[in-house]
């Protein structure tokens, strides 16, 4: 009999010294890149939210739009985020799907003690143009204005910049310094009160800088939506649609993100849904020749 219940004991010392079942690992792994905008925007929430569903677990990695749509054409990741559409004349890019799957807006970003609280659209070109050099021109201080630009021309911030105000992707501007890519520039505003730039308002809400007001609108979540705020754009998910192993899953991906749970993930961040305002489609060819008309107009006045 106690040899019985010093068994039953060490068994019992043994169950209970046993080390913790490990958590179930992800049935699938899905590796992204791209867009650091439209990472901030919604991916890392939604991604967690999609693994803790259906178990497949998100690799997620910045680098840029044109990455996330090469390195999906490339095959070296199984995903891709973009706030730009494809250049048609790059082969590098072609066969890759662009899904939209939100909008971000083209904000202007300053320094949060920066005194300037609006911007017109004629002469944010005139300081990317060099033409403004001093706050001064802007209602600001006697005070150097640093332009802060990416790298490139054909980053999703940048070319879009250049197609909505000068219709010339290959426009140069008369920056103070480059970054690879929108952290660093974010970042180097936060530190610097001389700067100015342009970046994406999902990634700028999470940043410690001051947004401009352009022309008078703010850009807020109603004002993106119903396309009163001038400079919008959708944000992408890239895959390839062919020879495709995991097109099953990044397919369920995509309509997890348009679904009411998805869309309710993206909200809470402050962007818009892209079927929440699937209306500015149909404006967005009015809006750009809205923008050059009235950059023209003033060019004329003067």
């Amino acid at each position: 009999m106690k040899t019985l219940i010093v068994l039953v004991m060490l068994f019992a010392g043994q169950a209970l010294a046993a080390p913790a079942a490990s958590a179930p690992q992800p049935k699938e792994t899905l590796h992204w890149a791209g867009c650091g905008i439209t990472k901030k925007a919604f991916m890392k929430e939604l991604a967690a939210a999609y693994e803790k569903i259906y178990g497949v677990h998100f690799e997620l990695e910045g680098g840029g739009a044109t990455k996330g749509i090469r390195r999906v054409h490339n095959r070296e990741v199984d995903i891709g985020g973009s706030c730009r559409n494809k250049i048609s004349s790059v082969p590098e890019e072609h066969g890759v799907r662009m899904s939209p799957v939100a909008w971000d807006a083209l904000v202007v970003i300053v320094h949060p003690d920066n005194p300037v609280s609006n911007i017109t659209l004629d002469k944010l070109k005139a300081v990317y143009e060099g033409k403004i050099r001093n706050w001064k021109a802007l209602g600001g201080k006697d005070a150097p204005l640093e332009l802060l630009v990416r790298k490139g021309k054909i980053s999703g911030v940048g070319r879009t910049l250049r197609l909505l105000l000068w219709a010339d992707p290959d426009k140069t501007f008369k920056g103070s310094a480059e970054y690879p890519s929108s952290g660093p520039l974010e970042k180097a505003v936060e530190q610097n009160p001389n700067a100015i730039a342009v970046t994406g308002i999902s990634s700028a809400r999470k940043r410690r800088v001051k947004v401009l007001s352009l022309e008078g609108k703010a850009p807020t979540y109603e004002n993106i939506k119903n396309g009163d705020y001038l400079l919008y754009r959708p944000l992408y998910i890239t895959y390839l649609p062919r020879h495709n192993p995991k097109l099953k899953e990044i397919k369920r991906f995509i309509s997890f993100a348009h679904s009411v749970e998805g869309r309710k993930i993206i909200r809470e961040q402050g962007v818009v849904p892209y079927l929440d305002a699937t209306g500015l489609t149909a404006k967005q060819r009015e809006q750009w020749k809205t923008i050059r008309e009235m950059v023209e107009k003033r060019h004329q006045a003067k």
